[in-house]
């Protein structure tokens, strides 16, 4: 799998609480952004997931 490049224009202030939590967890700025986006993406497949499974049991 390959990577790409995504430029995001923010505000300072935003930029500063991104740099405050990724310094948190010793990382950089862009790997705190990545992993909290893979983070959301997981949790909105496994939402799906478990709605569709419900679905099949017919458990809703």
């Amino acid at each position: 799998m390959g990577t790409s490049v995504l430029s995001l224009r923010i505000d300072h202030d935003l930029l500063e609480r991104l740099r405050h939590h990724a310094a948190k967890r010793g990382t950089s700025v862009q790997d705190y952004v990545v992993r909290t986006l893979v983070r959301d993406d997981f949790d909105q497949r496994f939402q799906a997931a478990v709605k569709e499974t419900e679905k099949f049991y017919d458990l809703s």
